[in-house]
């Protein structure tokens, strides 16, 4: 039986062509040609099954057969929000196993400690968008630009806001106790992870002021990107949908 082939295609009821990367590999990788079957991934919530309709050098055309639209997989949205380590690698290597996972936002933080003030949102947007389609996902991930601390904590949040950090003589919740008893409450998680640093304890008490819940990942120190996994991860276990027939 043959793989299911699928691209990103943001505007795929619009057009009736790929976008450039995203032909350039279905022709030169996959060469694929006129009659190849190709399923459409929008990012806004369905697949749409296509047929290849015509092909050059650069180009590959399609005609939309079926639009398909999909269930969500996880109640409410996730937002993950955190300051970048100084190895860029290692962010690069957490956008893509939290889309894999299961993210609807990702945001980076200049925070007090940050070693990283700079984030490239374009090579992020190209690995999330490889992530959604290894991954079978409808929606995108929304990536924002670089914020700084204060402003994302003041900006208006719905749902369980949370801020994690090392700091043993600031009380802390458990974050899956926490989610896991506010699942009926509300849906909508925001979850703030520190630098290699952490965050200093005025941001965390700041965050506090502001509504955010302290919270712990567990009695081991994690690396930021560990740290940020395992929080996705947990959200993903409290708001996951039964998709069980």
């Amino acid at each position: 039986m043959k793989e299911s082939r699928f691209f990103y295609a943001p505007n795929a009821i619009e057009h009736d062509e790929l976008p450039d990367t995203e032909a350039a590999h279905a022709l030169r990788v996959l060469r694929l040609k006129e009659g190849d079957e190709i399923f459409l991934i929008d990012g806004k919530g369905a697949f749409h099954r296509a047929l290849v309709s015509m092909t050059s050098s650069k180009h590959c055309f399609y005609n939309i057969q079926e639009t398909l639209p999909q269930n969500p997989l996880w109640r409410g949205n996730i937002h993950l929000a955190l300051a970048p380590t100084k190895n860029m690698d290692r962010m690069e290597w957490l956008a893509e196993k939290a889309t894999e996972i299961g993210i609807n936002e990702l945001s980076f933080l200049n925070s007090q400690f940050s070693e990283r003030k700079v984030v490239k949102n374009e090579r992020i947007e190209k690995i999330v968008v490889s992530a959604v389609k290894q991954s079978r996902k409808a929606w995108m991930p929304v990536i924002h630009e670089m914020t700084n601390f204060d402003s994302f904590v003041r900006s208006p949040h719905k749902g369980v806001c949370c801020i994690a950090h090392c700091y043993d003589e600031i009380p802390k919740e458990d974050l899956f106790l926490l989610l896991s008893s506010k699942n009926d409450e509300c849906q909508d998680i925001v979850m703030m992870i520190g630098p290699e640093g952490d965050f200093s304890k005025k941001e965390v008490a700041f965050a506090m002021d502001n509504g955010f819940h302290s919270v712990s990942l567990g009695d081991c120190r994690l690396r930021t990107e560990t740290a940020a996994l395992y929080a996705v991860a947990i959200a993903q276990l409290t708001r996951r949908c039964n998709t069980a027939p």
